[in-house]
Protein backbone atom coordinates (compact mmCIF):
# COMPACT_ATOMS: atom_id res chain seq x y z
CA UNK A 1 0.00 0.00 0.00
CA UNK A 2 2.78 2.41 0.92
CA UNK A 3 4.60 1.63 -2.32
CA UNK A 4 1.48 2.29 -4.41
CA UNK A 5 0.85 5.60 -2.65
CA UNK A 6 4.52 6.56 -2.99
CA UNK A 7 4.32 6.11 -6.77
CA UNK A 8 1.01 7.95 -7.22
CA UNK A 9 2.59 11.41 -7.75
CA UNK A 10 4.20 10.05 -10.93
CA UNK A 11 0.71 9.63 -12.39
CA UNK A 12 -0.11 13.34 -12.01
CA UNK A 13 2.25 14.38 -14.81
CA UNK A 14 3.68 17.14 -12.63
CA UNK A 15 0.28 18.79 -12.10
CA UNK A 16 0.30 20.84 -8.89
CA UNK A 17 -3.50 20.68 -8.71
CA UNK A 18 -3.72 16.88 -8.78
CA UNK A 19 -0.78 16.51 -6.43
CA UNK A 20 -2.57 18.73 -3.92
CA UNK A 21 -5.71 16.58 -4.27
CA UNK A 22 -3.63 13.48 -3.57
CA UNK A 23 -2.13 15.15 -0.51
CA UNK A 24 -5.60 15.99 0.80
CA UNK A 25 -6.51 12.35 0.24
CA UNK A 26 -3.64 11.32 2.53
CA UNK A 27 -4.84 13.84 5.12
CA UNK A 28 -8.29 12.21 5.20
CA UNK A 29 -6.72 8.75 5.38
CA UNK A 30 -4.58 9.71 8.37
CA UNK A 31 -7.54 11.33 10.14
CA UNK A 32 -9.59 8.17 9.51
CA UNK A 33 -6.90 5.90 11.00
CA UNK A 34 -7.04 7.96 14.19
CA UNK A 35 -10.84 8.01 14.25
CA UNK A 36 -10.86 4.25 13.70
CA UNK A 37 -9.20 3.81 17.09
CA UNK A 38 -11.69 6.10 18.80
CA UNK A 39 -14.94 5.11 17.13
CA UNK A 40 -14.25 1.99 15.09
CA UNK A 41 -13.11 -0.09 18.07
CA UNK A 42 -14.42 1.59 21.22
CA UNK A 43 -17.64 3.19 19.86
CA UNK A 44 -16.77 6.68 21.15
CA UNK A 45 -18.44 9.02 18.67
CA UNK A 46 -16.15 12.02 18.89
CA UNK A 47 -17.72 14.84 16.86
CA UNK A 48 -14.84 17.15 17.71
CA UNK A 49 -12.07 15.88 15.44
CA UNK A 50 -11.84 19.29 13.78
CA UNK A 51 -11.66 20.98 17.17
CA UNK A 52 -8.92 18.59 18.35
CA UNK A 53 -6.95 19.09 15.15
CA UNK A 54 -7.51 22.84 15.38
CA UNK A 55 -6.43 22.98 19.02
CA UNK A 56 -3.18 21.24 18.11
CA UNK A 57 -2.66 23.51 15.10
CA UNK A 58 -3.33 26.76 16.94
CA UNK A 59 -1.13 25.80 19.89
CA UNK A 60 1.74 24.98 17.55
CA UNK A 61 1.31 28.03 15.31
CA UNK A 62 0.81 30.56 18.13
CA UNK A 63 3.83 29.25 20.05
CA UNK A 64 5.97 29.30 16.90
CA UNK A 65 4.89 32.84 16.06
CA UNK A 66 4.99 34.39 19.55
CA UNK A 67 8.13 32.66 20.84
CA UNK A 68 9.94 32.56 17.48
CA UNK A 69 10.43 28.81 17.73
CA UNK A 70 10.69 26.21 15.01
CA UNK A 71 7.32 24.57 14.20
CA UNK A 72 9.02 21.20 14.61
CA UNK A 73 9.53 22.09 18.28
CA UNK A 74 6.00 23.39 18.86
CA UNK A 75 4.09 20.60 17.07
CA UNK A 76 4.64 18.11 19.92
CA UNK A 77 3.03 20.60 22.32
CA UNK A 78 -0.06 20.80 20.11
CA UNK A 79 -0.20 17.01 19.78
CA UNK A 80 -0.03 16.61 23.57
CA UNK A 81 -2.88 19.10 24.01
CA UNK A 82 -5.06 17.21 21.53
CA UNK A 83 -4.26 13.85 23.13
CA UNK A 84 -4.97 15.18 26.63
CA UNK A 85 -8.31 16.67 25.56
CA UNK A 86 -9.39 13.44 23.90
CA UNK A 87 -8.42 11.37 26.94
CA UNK A 88 -10.29 13.81 29.21
CA UNK A 89 -13.50 13.60 27.15
CA UNK A 90 -13.27 9.80 27.17
CA UNK A 91 -12.64 9.64 30.93
CA UNK A 92 -15.60 11.89 31.70
CA UNK A 93 -17.91 9.97 29.36
CA UNK A 94 -16.91 6.59 30.85
CA UNK A 95 -17.25 7.76 34.44
CA UNK A 96 -20.62 9.35 33.71
CA UNK A 97 -21.78 6.27 31.78
CA UNK A 98 -22.55 8.25 28.62
CA UNK A 99 -23.67 6.23 25.61
CA UNK A 100 -22.50 6.71 22.03
CA UNK A 101 -25.08 9.38 21.19
CA UNK A 102 -24.43 11.38 24.36
CA UNK A 103 -20.67 11.29 23.74
CA UNK A 104 -21.39 12.70 20.29
CA UNK A 105 -23.51 15.50 21.78
CA UNK A 106 -20.88 16.42 24.40
CA UNK A 107 -18.03 16.47 21.88
CA UNK A 108 -20.17 18.41 19.39
CA UNK A 109 -20.65 21.03 22.10
CA UNK A 110 -16.86 21.21 22.46
CA UNK A 111 -16.58 21.83 18.71
CA UNK A 112 -18.88 24.82 19.04
CA UNK A 113 -16.96 26.05 22.10
CA UNK A 114 -13.68 25.75 20.22
CA UNK A 115 -14.95 27.86 17.33
CA UNK A 116 -16.08 30.59 19.74
CA UNK A 117 -12.82 30.49 21.72
CA UNK A 118 -10.82 30.99 18.52
CA UNK A 119 -13.02 33.94 17.58
CA UNK A 120 -12.85 35.36 21.11
CA UNK A 121 -9.05 35.18 21.46
CA UNK A 122 -8.67 37.54 18.54
CA UNK A 123 -5.38 39.00 19.77
CA UNK A 124 -3.70 35.60 19.46
CA UNK A 125 -5.69 33.92 16.68
CA UNK A 126 -6.76 36.85 14.45
CA UNK A 127 -10.33 35.56 14.71
CA UNK A 128 -12.02 34.58 11.46
CA UNK A 129 -9.18 36.19 9.46
CA UNK A 130 -6.81 33.47 10.62
CA UNK A 131 -3.03 33.19 10.79
CA UNK A 132 -0.68 32.93 7.83
CA UNK A 133 1.75 30.06 8.45
CA UNK A 134 3.93 30.25 5.35
CA UNK A 135 6.82 32.11 6.94
CA UNK A 136 7.04 30.25 10.25
CA UNK A 137 9.79 27.83 9.26
CA UNK A 138 8.08 24.67 7.93
CA UNK A 139 8.70 25.33 4.25
CA UNK A 140 9.09 21.62 3.50
CA UNK A 141 5.34 21.25 4.12
CA UNK A 142 4.52 23.95 1.58
CA UNK A 143 6.47 22.48 -1.33
CA UNK A 144 5.31 19.71 -3.62
CA UNK A 145 5.99 16.82 -3.60
CA UNK A 146 7.78 16.99 -0.22
CA UNK A 147 4.50 17.82 1.54
CA UNK A 148 2.88 14.76 -0.04
CA UNK A 149 5.59 12.45 1.26
CA UNK A 150 5.47 14.08 4.71
CA UNK A 151 1.80 13.13 5.02
CA UNK A 152 2.50 9.70 3.53
CA UNK A 153 5.14 9.14 6.23
CA UNK A 154 2.63 10.18 8.90
CA UNK A 155 -0.01 7.85 7.43
CA UNK A 156 2.35 4.87 7.34
CA UNK A 157 3.53 5.60 10.90
CA UNK A 158 -0.13 5.78 12.02
CA UNK A 159 -0.90 2.43 10.37
CA UNK A 160 2.17 0.81 11.94
CA UNK A 161 1.10 2.11 15.36
CA UNK A 162 -2.46 0.93 14.74
CA UNK A 163 -1.23 -2.53 13.74
CA UNK A 164 1.03 -2.76 16.81
CA UNK A 165 -1.88 -1.82 19.08
CA UNK A 166 -4.18 -4.38 17.46
CA UNK A 167 -1.59 -7.13 17.96
CA UNK A 168 -1.12 -6.25 21.64
CA UNK A 169 -3.26 -7.18 24.63
CA UNK A 170 -4.87 -3.76 24.34
CA UNK A 171 -5.97 -4.66 20.82
CA UNK A 172 -7.62 -7.83 22.12
CA UNK A 173 -9.48 -5.66 24.63
CA UNK A 174 -10.54 -3.26 21.85
CA UNK A 175 -12.02 -6.14 19.84
CA UNK A 176 -13.85 -7.41 22.92
CA UNK A 177 -15.27 -3.93 23.53
CA UNK A 178 -16.50 -3.62 19.95
CA UNK A 179 -18.27 -6.99 20.23
CA UNK A 180 -19.97 -6.51 23.60
CA UNK A 181 -18.85 -3.96 26.17
CA UNK A 182 -20.75 -5.53 29.08
CA UNK A 183 -19.36 -9.00 28.41
CA UNK A 184 -15.85 -7.54 28.13
CA UNK A 185 -16.24 -5.84 31.50
CA UNK A 186 -17.52 -9.05 33.10
CA UNK A 187 -14.51 -10.87 31.65
CA UNK A 188 -12.22 -8.56 33.64
CA UNK A 189 -11.29 -5.98 31.01
CA UNK A 190 -10.78 -2.47 32.38
CA UNK A 191 -13.20 -0.70 30.04
CA UNK A 192 -12.38 2.78 31.30
CA UNK A 193 -8.63 2.33 30.81
CA UNK A 194 -9.08 0.89 27.30
CA UNK A 195 -11.43 3.65 26.16
CA UNK A 196 -9.25 6.41 27.57
CA UNK A 197 -6.17 4.86 25.94
CA UNK A 198 -7.91 4.61 22.56
CA UNK A 199 -9.19 8.18 22.80
CA UNK A 200 -5.84 9.55 23.94
CA UNK A 201 -3.80 7.86 21.21
CA UNK A 202 -6.39 8.56 18.51
CA UNK A 203 -6.72 12.22 19.51
CA UNK A 204 -2.94 12.64 19.52
CA UNK A 205 -2.83 11.28 15.96
CA UNK A 206 -5.60 13.70 15.00
CA UNK A 207 -3.52 16.48 16.53
CA UNK A 208 -0.47 15.41 14.52
CA UNK A 209 -2.43 15.58 11.26
CA UNK A 210 -3.98 18.91 12.22
CA UNK A 211 -0.61 20.46 13.10
CA UNK A 212 1.01 19.34 9.85
CA UNK A 213 -1.98 20.56 7.88
CA UNK A 214 -1.69 24.01 9.45
CA UNK A 215 1.68 24.54 7.78
CA UNK A 216 0.74 22.72 4.57
CA UNK A 217 -2.31 24.93 3.94
CA UNK A 218 -0.41 28.16 4.59
CA UNK A 219 -3.35 29.66 6.50
CA UNK A 220 -5.43 28.52 9.44
CA UNK A 221 -8.80 29.90 10.54
CA UNK A 222 -11.86 28.39 12.25
CA UNK A 223 -13.41 27.20 8.97
CA UNK A 224 -10.37 25.01 8.20
CA UNK A 225 -11.18 22.88 11.25
CA UNK A 226 -14.97 23.10 11.18
CA UNK A 227 -17.37 20.20 11.66
CA UNK A 228 -18.13 19.98 7.94
CA UNK A 229 -14.53 20.33 6.81
CA UNK A 230 -13.13 17.62 9.11
CA UNK A 231 -15.63 15.57 11.13
CA UNK A 232 -18.18 14.80 8.42
CA UNK A 233 -15.47 14.12 5.85
CA UNK A 234 -13.63 11.73 8.19
CA UNK A 235 -16.81 9.94 9.23
CA UNK A 236 -17.73 9.34 5.57
CA UNK A 237 -14.17 8.20 4.84
CA UNK A 238 -14.16 5.62 7.62
CA UNK A 239 -17.67 4.32 6.87
CA UNK A 240 -16.82 4.03 3.18
CA UNK A 241 -13.69 2.00 3.89
CA UNK A 242 -14.90 -0.10 6.81
CA UNK A 243 -15.07 0.42 10.57
CA UNK A 244 -12.56 -1.46 12.68
CA UNK A 245 -10.39 -2.59 9.76
CA UNK A 246 -6.73 -1.95 9.03
CA UNK A 247 -7.01 -0.74 5.44
CA UNK A 248 -10.54 0.66 5.65
CA UNK A 249 -9.28 4.24 6.17
CA UNK A 250 -7.03 3.93 3.12
CA UNK A 251 -9.74 2.61 0.81
CA UNK A 252 -12.26 5.06 2.22
CA UNK A 253 -9.85 7.97 1.76
CA UNK A 254 -9.34 7.08 -1.90
CA UNK A 255 -13.09 6.75 -2.47
CA UNK A 256 -13.86 10.01 -0.65
CA UNK A 257 -11.26 11.88 -2.72
CA UNK A 258 -13.15 10.86 -5.86
CA UNK A 259 -16.54 11.77 -4.35
CA UNK A 260 -15.23 15.12 -3.13
CA UNK A 261 -14.02 16.00 -6.61
CA UNK A 262 -17.35 14.98 -8.13
CA UNK A 263 -19.43 17.12 -5.74
CA UNK A 264 -17.11 20.13 -5.82
CA UNK A 265 -19.18 21.90 -8.55
CA UNK A 266 -22.21 21.87 -6.19
CA UNK A 267 -20.53 24.42 -3.88
CA UNK A 268 -22.27 24.71 -0.51
CA UNK A 269 -24.84 22.11 -1.59
CA UNK A 270 -22.19 19.42 -1.17
CA UNK A 271 -23.18 19.32 2.53
CA UNK A 272 -26.57 17.94 1.44
CA UNK A 273 -24.81 15.29 -0.64
CA UNK A 274 -22.61 14.31 2.31
CA UNK A 275 -25.64 14.10 4.60
CA UNK A 276 -27.49 11.81 2.21
CA UNK A 277 -24.35 9.71 1.78
CA UNK A 278 -23.98 9.32 5.54
CA UNK A 279 -27.54 8.01 5.81
CA UNK A 280 -26.96 5.50 3.01
CA UNK A 281 -23.69 4.32 4.54
CA UNK A 282 -25.19 3.81 8.01
CA UNK A 283 -28.26 2.00 6.65
CA UNK A 284 -27.04 -0.08 3.72
CA UNK A 285 -23.23 -0.12 3.56
CA UNK A 286 -22.02 -0.59 7.13
CA UNK A 287 -19.24 -3.07 6.31
CA UNK A 288 -17.47 -0.74 3.88
CA UNK A 289 -15.33 -1.37 0.83
CA UNK A 290 -13.05 -3.76 2.72
CA UNK A 291 -15.85 -6.33 2.79
CA UNK A 292 -16.61 -6.10 -0.94
CA UNK A 293 -13.90 -8.57 -2.18
CA UNK A 294 -14.94 -11.16 0.41
CA UNK A 295 -18.60 -10.83 -0.50
CA UNK A 296 -17.82 -11.04 -4.21
CA UNK A 297 -15.71 -14.18 -3.66
CA UNK A 298 -18.47 -15.76 -1.55
CA UNK A 299 -21.08 -14.98 -4.21
CA UNK A 300 -18.85 -16.42 -6.95
CA UNK A 301 -18.25 -19.58 -4.92
CA UNK A 302 -21.98 -19.95 -4.32
CA UNK A 303 -22.67 -19.63 -8.05
CA UNK A 304 -20.06 -22.27 -8.85
CA UNK A 305 -21.53 -24.65 -6.33
CA UNK A 306 -25.02 -24.03 -7.67
CA UNK A 307 -23.79 -24.67 -11.20
CA UNK A 308 -21.99 -27.84 -10.11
Amino acid sequence: MALVLALLPLATGGSAHYLRLLTLMLVHMAYAVAFNLIFGHTKQLFLCLGALAGASAYVSVVLARELHLSPWLTMPAGILVAGALGALFSYVSVRRGLGTIFVGIVTLAFSLIFQNVILGLRDLTNGETGIVTRDLGASVLQRAPSSYYAFLLLLVASLVLYDALMRSRLGVAFRALSDDELTAELAGIDVARCKVAAAGVGSALVGAVGALYAYFSGLINPSVYSLVAVDIAVLITLLLGGLGTRLGPVLGGAAFAIIEELVRPFGQLNVLVYGALLIVLFVAFRDGLVAVPGRAAAALLALRRAGG
